[in-house]
């Protein structure tokens, strides 16, 4: 079993292993009573935490919500925060969440707000899950202007990153996910770099690559938790994925924009004059190796103006986290619009590819 220490103000462990999710009743022994969040799909592995929370003493009970994007809402939150009215969970409770991306982040922001603010332990599904979403303390639910623009930050009590279930995901899910881990490797550990080169799948070394990410998440959260400094690199290739995200009205997967926002930032960087045409190329070499887009078909003009209302704006000023060479991020702001439109260029024109 792996054991990664978010440091702050209250150190969690992030554990990654087979069956990490029977450290739950470890993790809230002494609670009285948690409310395990899923979507129907995970009925299963739900009820395999409520048991093990029962077996602890912990009174479990089990919440349904909608699957993927579609539970991350204000009418999904408003309710859930019924149904933990209805089942009396008091501050010296917690909620679990157990599912992928979406799911963790709605879990933490219902935990943030019931009672202004309840523990929560995230039980990831996802690869993206396991070393983006559940780990950090980042919690949103998405609005008509955007993804993720409601939110809080709220750390959980533990994450349990049980790689059991992994076998359980489709192709196209673990890929996605593994889009995060390769933007964790260029922007801070070349090991990840190397470790994908030689098996793109990630397959091969799924443990030591979920470990390697939430390590590089770990260090930039424990030193600057509300996103005010070191952790907005983590949003490398974020600020097209986002937008892509939006447009799309959430039918491309997470991963999926990210790996185009991945490459849209290299050309950025290279046109800006601050990464090599070598690294441009091997970001996309990389991301086209796993199985991942490259390039997206859009409105750039409608890209742009929902860029401009993401989060990591600053008013009217465009910001994206480029490199300065691989492993050296930096902010870039109010770029120049033709090296904006360059980058566009080399991104845009074709379907997936």
């Amino acid at each position: 079993m792996r054991r990664v220490t978010v440091a702050g103000e209250k150190p969690y462990d992030v554990v990654i292993g087979p069956g990490a999710q029977a450290e739950l009743g470890l993790v809230l022994a002494g609670t009285p009573k948690a409310a395990v969040v899923h979507t129907r799909p995970l009925a299963a592995l739900a009820g395999a935490a409520v048991e093990t929370l029962q077996t602890a003493g912990v009174a479990a009970e089990a919440v349904v919500v909608p699957d993927g994007e579609a539970a991350k809402t204000a009418e999904v939150a408003a309710g859930v925060w019924d149904e933990l009215g209805q089942l009396g969970l008091t501050r010296s409770d917690a909620v679990v969440g157990v599912g992928g991306g979406a799911l963790t982040d709605l879990a933490g922001f219902v935990a943030a707000t019931w009672l202004r603010g309840v523990r929560v332990v995230q039980v990831p599904t996802s690869v993206l899950g396991m070393v983006d979403a559940a780990v950090g303390g980042k919690t949103g639910i998405n609005t008509a202007a955007g993804k993720n623009l409601v939110g809080a930050f709220h750390p959980p009590a533990g994450v349990l990153a049980d790689t059991d279930v992994l076998g359980g995901l489709s192709e196209a899910e673990f890929r996605s996910g593994m889009a995060e881990v390769v933007k964790c490797g260029l922007i801070a550990d070349a090991g990840i770099l190397d470790l994908l080169t030689a098996d793109p799948t990630g397959r091969r070394d799924t443990g030591e690559l979920i470990e390697r990410a939430v390590r590089v998440k770990a260090d930039a959260v424990g030193e600057d938790l509300h996103d005010t400094g070191v952790r907005e690199f983590l949003n490398y290739g974020h600020t097209l994925a986002h937008a892509i995200e939006r447009v799309e009205d959430f039918g491309w997967r997470h991963g999926e924009a990210v790996a185009v926002g991945l490459v849209f930032a290299a050309e950025l960087a290279g046109q800006a004059g601050l990464l090599s045409r070598a690294d441009v190329d091997r970001h996309r070499d990389l991301v086209a190796a796993m199985g991942l887009p490259t390039r997206y078909a859009g409105d750039w003009a409608t890209l742009q103006a929902v860029m401009r209302v993401d989060k990591k704006a600053r008013g009217a000023t465009l910001r994206f986290v480029v490199l300065d060479g691989l492993g050296r991020p930096r902010i870039l702001a109010d770029p120049d619009q033709a090296w904006l439109d360059a980058a566009w260029a080399a991104v845009s024109g074709g379907a997936r590819a």
